[in-house]
């Protein structure tokens, strides 16, 4: 654990030095209003990959680290995933290009004309599938340090395309980057994967084996829920906030929450690379408990000594990153930071729901946590302006935690 820790952190730290660069950037050329049409793309691009993927990328880690030593087996997985996500990403790629106009408009409003981006992100879509997919069976297979590996990589692929785009196009160019971007690692995953597997030889129809959907069908709820809905319903605060607020705040809390996801990554990478298939195969109560603590104590105590840095430095991270224009951003930071502190804590409770297939406990508790989100953010907004959902956030993470701690509780005390 270590040593991808330490392989994991060094990721991190080359995602966040780029996002140094990238947020400079946003801030420059782009400033709050643009901030804010950036957080919509990427939020509608979220729940996109997700229903283009039906939400399998944690079943797909799980179901591959248990056949991964018998190669017919595996073939048949692998066969039944790739076939199947790339119809669905391929029927949606045509639905969303011919919709463009329409997304558009919605998305990133009717002041400017964008439905070139949402037709660049329709053709990117397939490209987005098949690299998740081979990801996540990169994981499976317990390479943890390729797939760290590739995300480096992918960091790199980013920062490029972006500096290109923003120089040259702007706002536009910033759309642009997002969408470009993951499509290009698509090159870096192929050629890690076909190192392990010979791929494209492994992928034959007689190999499709329905049996495989119907185990899977489980994490695609359990995603449609968390990974499709919570970006709507980000995509629908942040509406609320420019109809109520105002652009600008729309897009000081979409700084917040960019900044919030670079140290978040921390922790998310790890749990995902590490902490996941550790769970997945682990055989009773003691050795799951022995997980969760294993995090507590070596994970969670690092992660709140850098938040706790972060708030001291905050003015600096804010002149630093951005501009004068972003200066009411310092306002969230309390908020923001004690939210995540919780959500860092309930986070590797979570995963257990994908570990054990928990699927009807995992989508009560998600509908439960995003519609307090909701209407907390709603009824906060109105009597706090723009630090009301950061409140709300703070609020929810930690009742969402409280609940993990009850449901798991013989998991964690063995009471």
């Amino acid at each position: 654990m270590f040593k991808i820790t330490s392989l994991n952190s060094l990721s991190i730290l080359l995602k966040i030095g780029i996002g140094l660069v990238t947020s400079k950037l946003l801030a420059v050329f782009v400033g709050p209003s643009g901030m804010a049409l950036v957080g919509n793309l990427r939020n509608f691009m979220s729940s996109l990959e997700n229903v283009a993927t039906l939400g399998f990328q944690n079943g797909i880690v799980k179901y591959t680290a248990e056949v991964k030593d018998d190669k017919p087996e595996l073939e048949r997985f692998v066969t039944t995933v790739f076939i199947s996500l790339l119809v669905v990403a391929l029927v949606l790629s045509g639905g969303l290009f011919f919709l463009a106009p329409f997304f558009a408009h919605q998305l990133l409003g009717s002041k400017n004309d964008y439905t070139f981006v949402i037709k660049a992100l329709a053709l990117a879509v397939p490209w987005y599938a098949v690299s998740i997919v081979l990801l996540s069976l990169l994981n499976g297979l317990g390479k943890f340090k390729k797939v760290i590996w590739i995300n480096i990589l992918g960091n790199v692929i980013g920062l490029i395309v972006a500096v290109f785009l923003i120089l040259k196009y702007q706002t536009l160019g910033a759309l642009l980057a997002i969408v470009i971007a993951p499509a290009l690692l698509l090159f870096v995953v192929f050629y890690v994967f076909s190192a392990e597997m010979a791929f494209l030889k492994t992928i034959t129809i007689r190999d499709f084996d329905f049996s495989y959907l119907k185990k899977l069908s489980s994490y695609s709820l359990m995603a449609l829920v968390s990974t499709v809905l919570g970006p709507l319903v980000l995509l629908s605060i942040r509406t609320n906030i420019i109809e109520n607020v105002g652009i600008d705040q729309a897009g000081f809390w979409e700084t917040m929450t960019r900044i919030s996801s670079y140290y978040m990554l921390f922790v998310s990478t790890i749990l995902t690379v590490y902490f996941l298939p550790k769970l997945a195969s682990a055989r009773d109560n003691q050795e799951t408990k022995a997980i969760f603590w294993s995090y507590y104590k070596g994970i969670l105590p690092v992660f709140i000594i850098g938040v706790t840095g972060l708030y001291l430095a905050r003015f600096f991270i804010i002149k630093i990153l951005f501009t004068q224009a972003f200066l009411e951003v310092e306002s969230l930071f309390f908020w923001q930071l004690l939210g995540d502190v919780f959500k860092a804590a309930a986070l590797v409770l979570g995963y257990q729901f994908f570990a054990r297939k928990l699927t009807t406990a995992f989508i009560v508790s998600e509908l439960f946590s995003l519609a307090l989100f909701y209407f907390l953010s709603d009824y906060l907004i109105g009597l706090f302006g723009i630090q009301g959902v950061v409140i709300a956030q703070a609020i929810d993470n930690m009742v969402y935690l409280l609940v993990l701690i009850l449901y798991f509780r013989k998991s964690l005390f063995n009471i």
